[in-house]
């Protein structure tokens, strides 16, 4: 919305009948305090749609991170040796000739 110049004057003409020109200063001083306090409370709530709008992001990448990190840690050949390591032990110890070990009894 744009005011002329000849639609600002005849705003103001239209104040100085209406309050008297006594009143002009207190008006205007109204007016200004009145407008800081809304840009005031609007950056406020930009702050906090922000701040709200910011938070699942940051918590979603720091979920990221941690898929990443364990990426990097997780190594392959760690799985492969435990289980070599578990086939030789099973080899040494072969249980299927020995009788004396009858396993678990099911009831």
């Amino acid at each position: 919305m744009e005011l002329s110049i000849g639609e600002m004057l005849l705003i103001a003409l239209a104040i100085v009948v209406l309050f008297g020109p006594d009143k002009l200063p207190e008006i205007a001083r109204g007016l200004g305090e009145g407008v800081r306090k809304m840009r005031g409370a609007v950056d406020d709530i930009k702050t906090e749609i922000m701040k709200e709008a910011d938070n699942p992001l940051s918590e979603i990448k720091k979920e990221i991170d941690k898929v990443k990190k364990s990426a990097q840690e997780f190594n392959p050949l760690e799985d492969k040796k435990s289980v070599d390591f578990q086939n030789t032990v099973a080899e040494k110890i072969d249980l299927s000739e020995d009788d004396s070990h009858e396993g678990p009894v099911s009831r």
